[in-house]
């Protein structure tokens, strides 16, 4: 420290403006009052706004509140907290099988990545999801083991033929139509599901007839895959509410049911108008039709057999005809 020469004066020491020295003795500052307070000049104010909420859940990061210690590369934002699932989907997505039996749990499912739930609600969940997934697998199996039918089918040792007209047996008409056909109409179809054989045969009465005086015809369906018994009796039984003039009558003695329906619309006139007659047989899963027709008018000379007569032609030409087709060679 430098000394002050002798007799050099001593350097005032500087003071704090308007501070009163403190001393001891002395009473302590008294606080002036509105009045004694010098007026400023006015200054503008911005005009206070007053807070108006926000729908935005999260403190503004601007605010001091949000940031209560400054950082060096500005305001600390509040973390946003994890938000639930809205939608409730359990973890990983919905579970095999789609929702569990009984809708969603109670409360929901949990959000995505929470922790397992655990008590009697989170048990609740578990046992849900665990058991749409046991419903889903056991469904699965179901269609697994149940999807194949492997129901044989009961053909009564039937066969169908590609050529079926020389098992035909319709010997009971030939007295009335004693003229051969040269040519009858064979034809048949194959498949895993049905075996088919069908048979037409013209009908004369003399060799100068240039047309048939009559129509036969013989089928046979085996059919392979499905059960035809509810098919069979829902057509046959109900035939005559497709046309006024057709009957029915259920007829014993011929496989599981037989049908004969017939149609004449001749009034007792044996030269005009029509008349036919059908046995329908289902035998097991095989079905069979033996059909005739006949058509006249006033101008032919031809005269047709009685309904009735026909019906019983029929009988008899049907037990000898599914004798030939049972245990023949098929196609």
């Amino acid at each position: 420290m430098t000394e002050r020469p002798e007799g050099a004066p001593a350097q005032p020491q500087p003071q704090p403006q308007d501070q009163p020295s403190a001393s001891p003795s002395a009473p302590p500052p008294q606080t002036p009052t509105q009045a004694e307070i010098p007026a400023q000049p006015a200054q503008a104010q911005a005009p206070t706004q007053a807070a108006v909420p926000s729908a935005y859940p999260y403190p503004d990061p601007q605010s001091p509140a949000a940031s209560p210690s400054p950082r060096p590369y500005g305001p600390q934002v509040a973390p946003v907290a994890a938000q639930a699932n809205p939608y409730g989907y359990p973890p990983g997505g919905y579970p095999p099988g789609g929702y569990p039996p009984g809708g969603y749990p109670p409360g929901g499912y949990p959000p995505l990545g929470a922790p397992p739930a655990t008590g009697a609600g989170g048990r609740a969940v578990l046992w849900a999801l665990v058991g749409a997934a046991v419903a889903s697998a056991a469904w699965a199996g179901g269609v697994f083991l149940l999807g194949k039918d492997e129901t044989e089918a009961d053909l009564r040792g039937y066969r169908a033929k590609s050529d079926i007209c020389p098992s035909v047996d319709y010997s009971s008409f030939k007295n009335e139509y004693p003229e051969e056909d040269d040519a009858p109409v064979n034809n048949s179809l194959e498949h895993a599901a049905l075996d088919q054989s069908y048979c037409s045969i013209s009908l004369k009465e003399s060799s100068t007839s240039t047309l048939s005086d009559a129509y036969f015809s013989v089928q046979i369906d085996l059919h392979k895959k499905t059960d035809p018994g509810p098919e069979f009796t829902a057509m046959w039984s109900e035939y005559d509410q497709r046309y006024e003039d057709y009957e029915v009558e259920k007829v014993d003695g011929f496989g599981d049911e037989a049908y004969v329906i017939t149609e004449d619309t001749t009034s007792g006139d044996d030269t005009s108008g029509s008349r036919s007659a059908t046995l329908a047989v289902r035998d097991g899963w095989m079905t069979y039709e033996m059909r005739w027709s006949a058509y006249g008018s006033s101008y032919d000379d031809v005269t047709m057999p009685d309904v009735d007569d026909v019906v019983d032609w029929l009988k008899n030409d049907t037990n000898a005809t599914l004798d030939n087709l049972r245990g023949a060679d098929g196609i």
